[in-house]
């Protein structure tokens, strides 16, 4: 996505976005869809609309578009959208072609090169080639509104993404879950503990948590650990360090 399309303020309601998921999606989480939880957290965005509020992304469900459950080889967590206009794009971490590069995905460029080459200042800062190979880069709060983070947590996203987690995870295909920071290791209740998945943990890429003990994510050596296992099981690499956008 190029730093010109930066209008990303969700203008539409949530059930329209159900719309454009992938049938197999909305075939998955058809319990979660169609709870109690979902209809009050639909009622609560068009409250806030209606009220003027100025709510990201444009496309809260846009993780999902781009990557079917059958596609998914790695599942990426985050905590929450960017709050900051033209920021959030719907896929964690990411933000815009040419946008200012935000510390965390700075630091998760540094170990993408440190583990599979090229230069961090050449990588594309949107993700959406990673979403394209099987990445699932899932925030678990999908909508915020402007300079007040989590301001939608505890208004039922936590348990649409809870859904999604243990929907791939209850897949028999092995899959990587890269866990990062306290917030997405208690996700990890909803991994079986006798899948197939290869779960790896660290703590969060923020340059607050990224040094620091017991798990610094500088020098993890996830994704070439990611790779390697991915390869072992038959199911191909990421080309994590390609830099190629594609919308």
């Amino acid at each position: 996505m190029n730093i010109s399309e930066v209008s990303n303020s969700l203008r539409t309601d949530l059930t329209e976005h159900v719309q454009t998921l992938p049938a197999a999606w909305r075939e998955q989480l058809a319990g979660v869809l169609y709870s109690h939880t979902w209809a009050e957290l639909t009622q609560f965005l068009q409250e806030r609309l209606q009220a003027g509020a100025t709510i990201y992304p444009a496309r809260p469900l846009r993780a999902l578009e781009l990557t079917p459950p059958e596609a998914v080889r790695v599942v990426l967590l985050g905590q929450d959208p960017y709050h900051g206009a033209g920021q959030a794009q719907g896929l964690a971490f990411a933000v815009p072609t040419g946008f200012r590069r935000p510390p965390s995905l700075r630091n998760i460029f540094k170990e993408v090169a440190q583990d599979c080459g090229g230069n961090p200042a050449d990588f594309d800062n949107d993700l959406t080639r990673w979403a394209r190979q099987g990445v699932l880069l899932l925030n678990t709060l999908l909508t915020v509104e402007a300079a007040q983070p989590a301001s939608h947590a505890k208004r039922g996203w936590e348990a649409f993404t809870d859904s999604v987690i243990a929907s791939v995870a209850q897949h028999a295909t092995p899959k990587v879950f890269l866990l990062w920071g306290a917030h997405a290791q208690s996700k990890r209740r909803l991994i079986p503990p006798d899948s197939p998945h290869l779960v790896l943990t660290a703590n969060h890429p923020s340059p607050l948590s990224a040094q620091r003990p017991p798990q610094p994510f500088l020098g993890c050596g996830h994704f070439a650990a990611a790779n390697q296992w991915l390869a072992e099981q038959g199911l191909g690499t990421i080309d994590w360090s390609g830099h190629s956008a594609q919308t």
